[in-house]
C-alpha cells in the first residue's frame, strides 16, 4: 500500500465536514478504549423508572436515537446550532423535542420537570439540574477528564487549558454534594487510544477544539511532521482517554 504524504493527510483532515457528534470518519484510523462501566447500559435501566427526561447536548442526537422506549416525555438540548437541525430530523420522528440552547448555564425548562437528566460529555450547571429535577429525579453524566490526550500536548509542546486541568472527579463528587445530592455512584478511569496516522490527530485537534486552544498546522507544522514520521516508524501515536461517571439523586 503506498503510504501517503503528510501534506496529503492534513489537507485531507482540513477538507472534511464534521456534523453532529459523528467520528465515523476516523474510523480504523483512532483506537478508543471503553471505560469499565457502562453509560448506554446505566440510562437505560434509569428510563425504565422515568416518565420525563432530558438529554443535555445531544450533538446530532446519534446516542439519544439509539435507545429504544424513550419516556413520554423526552426532550434533547443543544447549544452547537449546526447540529439543532440534524438533531431535529433525527429524533422528532420518535417524539422528541429538541430545544436549542442560547446560554449553556440557563436551561429553559419549569422547575422540578423531569425524572431523569442524561448527560455525556457536555457542560452543565449544576444548581440548573437541580432546579429541573423531580425530588428523587436522577442525574447521570459521564464526563472528560482533565488527563484526556494530554500526549498530544505534551508532543507538540502546546499548552494545557488551565480550567480542564482543574477539573477533576474529586471535586465535583464535593460539588455534587454541596448542591444537595446524594451521590449514587461514581468511578474514573485512565484508558489507551491510539492514533494511526497524522490526518486524525489534526482532525481530533480540528474538531476538540479545547484540546489546544490555539491549534493550526502552521503553528504546530514542525513538530506534527516530527508525530507523523514517528507513527509512520511505529505505527502510532499512543495517548490515553479520561472518562469519570457521576450518578447522584435529588433527594425527595
Amino acid at each position: 500500500m503506498k503510504t501517503r504524504s503528510y501534506e496529503e493527510l492534513v489537507e485531507e483532515a482540513f477538507a472534511q465536514e464534521f456534523s453532529g457528534w459523528d467520528f465515523s470518519r476516523l474510523k480504523g484510523r483512532y483506537f478508543e478504549s471503553e471505560p469499565f462501566w457502562n453509560y448506554r447500559q446505566i440510562a437505560l435501566e434509569r428510563m425504565r423508572l422515568a416518565s420525563s427526561m432530558l438529554d443535555m447536548g445531544t450533538g446530532g442526537g446519534e446516542f439519544l436515537a439509539s435507545l429504544s422506549d424513550l419516556p413520554v416525555q423526552t426532550y434533547a438540548t443543544e447549544y452547537y446550532l449546526p447540529n439543532i437541525p440534524i438533531a431535529t430530523q433525527r429524533l422528532t420522528p420518535s417524539g422528541v423535542q429538541v430545544v436549542p440552547l442560547k446560554d449553556e448555564h440557563i436551561l429553559p425548562f419549569q422547575n422540578e420537570m423531569f425524572d431523569l437528566v442524561i448527560n455525556r460529555h457536555e457542560f452543565y450547571e449544576l444548581s440548573e439540574v437541580w432546579r429541573i429535577l423531580k425530588p428523587g429525579g436522577i442525574f447521570l453524566t459521564q464526563q472528560v477528564g482533565p488527563r484526556n490526550c494530554v500526549q498530544l500536548n505534551q508532543y507538540l509542546d502546546a499548552p494545557l487549558d488551565p480550567d480542564t486541568a482543574k477539573w477533576s472527579l474529586s471535586q465535583e463528587k464535593q460539588n455534587f454534594i454541596d448542591e444537595g445530592f446524594t451521590v449514587l455512584q461514581c468511578y474514573e478511569q485512565v484508558l489507551e487510544s491510539n492514533f494511526y496516522d497524522i490526518g486524525a490527530v489534526v482532525f481530533y485537534l480540528k474538531i476538540i477544539e479545547w484540546q489546544i486552544m490555539d491549534f493550526s498546522v502552521e503553528k504546530y507544522d514542525q513538530r506534527l511532521r516530527d508525530m507523523h514520521r514517528l507513527i509512520e516508524a511505529q505505527g502510532a501515536f499512543y495517548a490515553t482517554e479520561h472518562r469519570f461517571l457521576i450518578e447522584a439523586k435529588k433527594p425527595h
